[in-house]
Order: structure tokens, then sequence, then C-alpha cells
């Protein structure tokens, strides 16, 4: 009896303590961006956050993009023993593996194949820049009990891959074309899907998935016939697998099924992906008119037994929907519509709402909904708590509240000044959020409509990380001018104490508190 005792002791020391993941960019199939099982990070002790170490990556910058949204994969089995690994996709076909704890490589993947047909010489379009730029996935637990990490490169084609190693587990398939603009990765019942946009180097705006057992490997796409389904992070999937992405610019008429300027709902049924639903706003053809586009990927949430979404679009309002019918009857009435929270000047590229959304709930039970946003919050939006001036954008919280029998979002605070701040995500009651230093302006009064990278990328300044108080938007934690690049297009990930964010430079940044482990 003593010696099973001793055993089973000895076993359950070897069990590895419960810890977080960050498995695709917006942290779950919904996009939430919430980090539910954080424990080390709270309001408290977040002001103590420090560069615990910074790795210079050697994936080379296309245009505006750099590197992509971090996976945290804990407790994975290498040859050098259990690690915490970082996973960080670089625009030029590089896959890193990072010891998270460490900050060193374990292994890089560089994806080869024949330079593609459509490669543009001297492109200088920020838009449609070549290389991989869908963030990878990490799918669920496998029968084996092993994950595997999904991979899209640049040339379209979608790799299985070890992540304890690197090792290609089956041949690449052909998903996409190549270069097409696609973005971020999810997964929903051993589906994986993509968004691709702005007819990038000939490839068509679509919503693709692929059924990752079909030994034949077919594709499966549907479109909204507008200009792209550019949202950050692609599209989210509510409960019952149907996968909701914003439509960017373009027309609504729907006798010819043609969804632009608002949101698509597709689902796999049998061997296609059909566009089941849809939201348009009631003011798309003024949107249509004034390149506001509708281009932020939702965030899906559960609300006393009902199943919610929010987006938003360049407008800088922001929309709350049921998923089981976004619009009403006409498909143009949603729950709710927030008043304009910034862009009284109606500036297209540097304001507005751009990104994804991010939504989580409190012990009291509270829900919240996050949206960042760029430029000057609008002079009529009010709220009950303001931490300063917003000049250049922020973060504004809303509580998702019932009044009289109606859904509504009530605004509840807004950020300090952020130089265009970027999604934020949430993990223990704290806010993390990135002004990304970015130059988006496209057009100019003595150049007129002119989107130049080299232009862009010598404007840029650098990215500031912080943590705010989730119930009241205070500045807990600023890193000043310890970032020396900027961001496009990055997202913040974070896991057991640490947040991680990569920049233009193809450095990344990991911050956490002094002597954590």
């Amino acid at each position: 009896m003593r010696i099973q005792k001793t055993l089973l002791i000895a076993a359950l020391a070897c069990t590895p303590a419960f810890t977080a993941d960050w498995l695709m960019d917006g942290a779950d199939v919904f996009r939430t961006a919430w980090q539910k099982n954080e424990t080390i990070l709270n309001p408290a002790n977040v002001k103590n956050m420090q560069i615990l170490w910074k790795l210079q990556l050697d994936n080379v910058p296309q245009q505006m993009h750099s590197l992509f949204s971090p996976l945290i994969l804990d407790n994975v089995r290498t040859s050098s023993g259990i690690k915490q690994v970082a996973i960080v996709q670089g625009i030029s076909d590089n896959i890193y593996a990072i010891d998270a704890v460490e900050g060193k490589i374990l292994w890089k993947k560089h994806w080869d194949y024949p330079t593609p047909a459509n490669v543009r010489l001297n492109n200088d379009d920020p838009l449609c820049p070549e290389g991989a730029l869908a963030a990878p996935i990490v799918g669920p637990v496998g029968p084996d009990g092993r994950r595997f990490l999904w991979a899209l490169a640049g040339d379209g084609r979608l790799h299985k891959v070890n992540p304890a190693d690197g090792e290609e587990l089956a041949q690449p398939v052909q998903f996409i074309g190549a270069n097409a603009k696609a973005y971020a990765l999810n997964i929903f019942d051993n589906v994986i899907f993509t968004t691709t946009a702005q007819g990038c180097h000939g490839n068509p705006n679509k919503m693709w998935a692929l059924k990752l057992d079909d030994p034949t490997h077919t594709v499966m796409s549907d479109t909204p016939k507008s200009g792209g389904l550019w949202g950050r992070s692609g599209a989210a999937i509510d409960s019952n697998g149907v996968a909701w992405a914003p439509t960017g610019d373009g027309r609504y008429d729907k006798e010819s099924q043609t969804y632009g300027n608002g949101l698509i709902g597709a689902k796999v049924v049998g061997n296609d992906l059909k566009i089941v639903d849809y939201f348009i706003p009631s003011n798309w053809s003024w949107l249509q008119k004034r390149d506001l586009d509708f281009q932020v990927t939702p965030a899906i949430f559960k609300y006393k037994g009902r199943e919610l979404m929010v987006t938003a679009s360049k407008e800088c309002r922001v929309y709350l929907m049921d998923v089981k019918n976004p619009g009403g009857e006409d498909h143009q009435t949603p729950l709710d519509r927030t008043p304009l929270i910034c862009n009284e000047e109606v500036n297209f590229a540097a304001a507005g709402i751009w990104g994804s959304m991010a939504t989580w709930e409190d012990a009291q039970g509270t829900r919240w909904v996050l949206t960042p946003f760029w430029g000057p919050s609008h002079p009529k939006f009010k709220v009950p708590i303001s931490n300063g001036p917003v000049t250049k954008g922020g973060i504004a919280a809303f509580k998702v509240e019932e009044k009289n029998g109606k859904l509504q979002l009530t605004p509840a605070w807004m950020s300090r000044d952020m130089d265009q701040a970027e999604p934020p995500v949430i993990a223990n009651g704290v806010i993390f959020a990135i002004g990304s230093g970015e130059n988006t302006y496209q057009a100019y009064p003595d150049l007129g409509l002119r989107d130049s990278s080299k232009m862009r990328i010598a404007a840029s300044t650098h990215a500031t990380f912080f943590a705010l108080d989730g119930q009241t938007g205070k500045e807990l934690y600023s890193s000043g001018n310890q970032i020396k690049s900027w961001v496009h297009f990055g997202e913040l990930a974070v896991a057991n104490g640490r947040v991680y964010v990569g920049t233009y430079d193809s450095m990344l940044y990991c911050f956490g508190l002094p002597g954590t482990k």
C-alpha cells in the first residue's frame, strides 16, 4: 500500500499544472479574444510587467506586413523536454517555434515553392503583398492525444505540421490560389476555413472551406460578390457551424445574391459551402460611396440563453445581432446599433473601427464588448468613465444589457489615447491593447489617392503596449518607447503570464512579470 501511495504521488507530481493555450488568432473559434484560463496576470500586478525577452527573427517584411498573431501551446513534448511553445508565422513563408520561457528558437520552417506567375515586380501596394498572410491555427486534440499545426503558405497550399519539431505530416493540399490575400484560419468540426479579399493577384474574393478528413481534398467556397472578406481575424464561427465574415466594399442586391458592405454567414452543407444568412446595414449605399467598408471580424458569445454577435465598420458604429436572425425579416435590422464612436470627419483610411472585436464576462456576470478605433473620438459619444482626451485612437467598452425587453450596448468606458489602437485581448480582468504606431494614410492634399507602402513605412513610428483595468479602462501599464518598431495587422496573444506581440522589423516581444517561469 505504501509503494502504491508513493507511485501515485510521483505520478501526480509529473502531471502538468492546469495551463492556458492560445491556439488561433482571436483565442477561439468565436473570436472572443478572451483568455479564460489566465491565472498569473491580474489587475493588481500588471503594473510590474516588463519585457522578459525579445527575439529577432530573420523574416523579411513584404510591403506593410511582417509577423502575424502568435500561437501559444503548452506542454509540448519536444526532443529537449516538455516546453511551452510560441509559434509565429512571418509573411515571407516562414514559421518559427520558440521556447516561450527562454525566448529561443526551437525550430523553423520555410515554405519553398516555384515563384508563382502572378508575382508583381516592384510592388508598392500595401493591399496585395506576396507571401503567407493567413495566421495559422492549432487544431483540437485528436484521437491519439496530439494536436496539429495547420499553416497556409503563399502558394495557397495547406500544410499539416507537428508543433513539437516542425515535421511535415502529410503532403500539402492546394486550398486557395497563390498570393490570394487570405486571412486567419479557423476550424470547426474538422473543417478549416479562410477568407480572401481585394481580388489580389487575380484571385476571387470568397469564403473557403476544406474538410480535413476528405481524401479527395475537395475545396468548397461561396462568394458575397463584393470587394472582399477582409476581417482581420478571418471568420468567426457560431455553435451551429455557421462561419460569419464581413464582406467589404460593394453593392447589396437581394435578387442577385450580392451582399456587399455587410456580413455573411456560410455553412458546410453536404459537400458545399453555402451562404445561409446575412446582414446588411440600412445605410450600405452611403457606406459604399464613402469607402467605409464592413471589414471587422465579429465576436460571438452567449447571453441569457441566446447566441449573440457584434461587429463594426469604418463608419465607427458597433452592431449587436442574434446569430439565428442577424438582421430581422429584412436582414437590415440589428438588435442594437451604437451611435458614432469616432470618425466625425468620415475618413476612409485613418479613422473608424478596423480589425476585430473582443468580448468577455466578468466575475459578476456582466457581459462586456470591446472595440478598437482609430482617430479622435466623436464629440457626441459619451461614456460614464473617460480616461482622457482621445485624438489618435483607443478602446471603447460597452456592457450588454436588457432594457424594457430589448438588448442594447450600453457605453461603459473609453481608454486613454492610443496611436491607432489595434484589437485588444482580455485575460483575468485585464485588457491588453496596443497602439500600433502605423501610418495609415492613403490620400494626401497634394498627391490625391496614393496608398504607397514606402511612404507609409517612412512615416510610421513605434508601437506601445498597454494593460488596462477591465472595469474602468484605467491604464495599469504602458511600455512607453521600449518597442522600437510599429505593427501592421499584428495581433496580441496572452497565456501563462506572458503577452506577445510581433513588430514590423520582425522582432517578437514577450512581456510578463519579473521572475516568471
